[in-house]
């Protein structure tokens, strides 16, 4: 199978896969793997501090503290943001630090939500 065809047989999954059964793609927001630590951190610090995420499961002992890395702990800021604004007028944008994912990033125990 040519490479061009295999791309587009894995995106059609991909989309098939997080298609709800109400007609609406699921939709994650996290932290984009190029930016910068200290950008991801300014915005991870705006979403807790001003923006209203809930930033307190990715304390130490909560189920999203580990792996403990700033992109690991945006992603999680950022979603969590994202679910609770996108219907409000809510982005995904943090100045270029996070993108769109279509892939539940959830892992172990620690739990990604999705707000239809």
């Amino acid at each position: 199978m040519t490479s061009p065809m295999l791309k587009f047989l894995i995106a059609m999954l991909l989309a098939t896969l997080s298609f709800q059964a109400s007609g609406q793609f699921m939709e994650w927001c996290i932290a984009d793997e190029q930016t910068p630590d200290d950008e991801l951190q300014r915005a991870m610090d705006w979403a807790c501090n001003v923006g209203g995420a809930d930033c307190s499961k990715i304390k130490p002992n909560q189920p999203c503290y580990l792996p403990n890395t700033v992109k690991d702990h945006a992603s999680y800021v950022f979603n969590n943001y994202y679910q609770k604004f996108k219907n409000k007028g809510g982005s995904c944008y943090f100045n270029s630090a996070a993108l769109i994912n279509a892939l539940d990033p959830s892992h172990g125990s620690c739990k990604f939500e999705f707000i239809p």
